[in-house]
């Protein structure tokens, strides 16, 4: 699939999406609002195409709450009951349709990740950078956080090689199938997934 196709079909459902789900999305931050006060929104950067640097933003999910030593429990302490309600349903992922109407992710991509990880990637792991990332992509409808870090930069990897129309439209009908099932949200133990600490022969 060209860039200019997948871009103008990732600006185009990300324009549809935001105006169909802005109630939705209202609802969303007007319950976080409610629930956990502000922000309403978690932003954090992520590493995007070629590994430049982007802001990702989601709806917020965990607490600010510190213990009484003025430390940050852990994620999986932080996380609310709404916040585990968003997730089951990935509705804490739709503020992401921003960051692709923006061209700065895609629709369907290897998921973005953490900036520090950029130099802990293999010289075959880093090639998950040579596309956009995305909302979902193959490694989230193949086992998602039940994966090994290896079996997800695997699916990445395989991504890029043989992305195509045909392939995004099934990865986002399955993506949808495994949201309404709540399939692979998090490893055992954690909010999510640990975190990764590097492949075997690094990059230079």
């Amino acid at each position: 699939m060209s860039h200019f196709a997948k871009r103008s079909m990732d600006f185009a459902v990300a324009s549809a999406a935001l105006l169909i789900f802005a109630p939705l999305l209202a609802i969303i931050a007007q319950a976080i609002w409610l629930a956990m006060g502000r922000p309403v929104l978690f932003r954090q950067v992520r590493s995007g195409y070629n590994g430049k640097p982007f802001t990702l933003i989601k709806f917020r999910t965990m607490t600010n709450a510190h213990d009484a030593q003025g430390r940050l429990p852990s994620d999986v302490e932080r996380l609310t009951a709404l916040g585990k309600f968003l997730r089951r349903l990935s509705l804490d992922e739709l503020p992401q349709l921003w960051n692709v109407w923006k061209g700065e992710m895609s629709l369907v991509g290897p998921r973005p990740l953490l900036v520090e990880y950029l130099n802990r990637y293999t010289h075959e792991q880093f090639r998950r950078h040579d596309v956009k990332p995305g909302i979902t992509g193959w490694a989230q409808v193949n086992g998602r956080n039940t994966l090994t870090w290896e079996q997800k930069f695997t699916h990445d990897v395989w991504y890029v090689d043989h992305q195509s129309l045909w392939l995004d439209t099934k990865i986002l009908l399955r993506t949808i199938w495994r949201a309404l099932r709540s399939r692979g949200i998090s490893q055992p133990g954690q909010a999510t997934a640990e975190e990764f600490r590097g492949g075997i022969q690094h990059r230079t």
